[in-house]
């Protein structure tokens, strides 16, 4: 634990010796280098509140994205179910056809056997 304060307090001494050199090796006068920082802090804050205004924009466009995203898909859905609907449609009466004519095939292949055996 003591090593522990130790670091902690090498480290707060460090911070401050390194500021105060700072302060002392600028070649700029003390209101320069506060209205500096104050400039760099005003800066930050703009970048700040300009990400933030940039991520609820992403984030609204996101949302809308998704909603039509959605939208679509369904029209899609309804679209497809539409086109089976009508392929079913379509597709059933040569599918009554088509089973007549092998059910009229296996009657008489039926009788062809039947005349083929009776020969034999």
């Amino acid at each position: 634990m003591a090593n522990g304060k130790s670091l902690l307090f090498g480290f707060l001494a460090g911070g401050v010796v390194s500021a105060a050199a700072t302060l002392l090796s600028t070649p700029k006068s003390g209101k320069e280098l506060r209205d500096d920082v104050k400039l760099r802090g005003e800066e930050i804050v703009h970048s700040l509140d300009r990400i933030k205004d940039e991520g609820k924009l992403l984030t609204e466009q996101i949302t809308n994205t998704s909603k039509e995203g959605a939208a679509l898909i369904k029209e899609l859905s309804g679209d497809v179910k539409n086109s089976i609907e009508t392929w079913k449609n379509t597709i059933e009466p040569h599918q009554k056809n088509i089973q007549k004519y092998l059910t009229q095939i296996e009657e008489r292949l039926k009788e062809l056997e039947d005349q083929t055996s009776t020969r034999a």
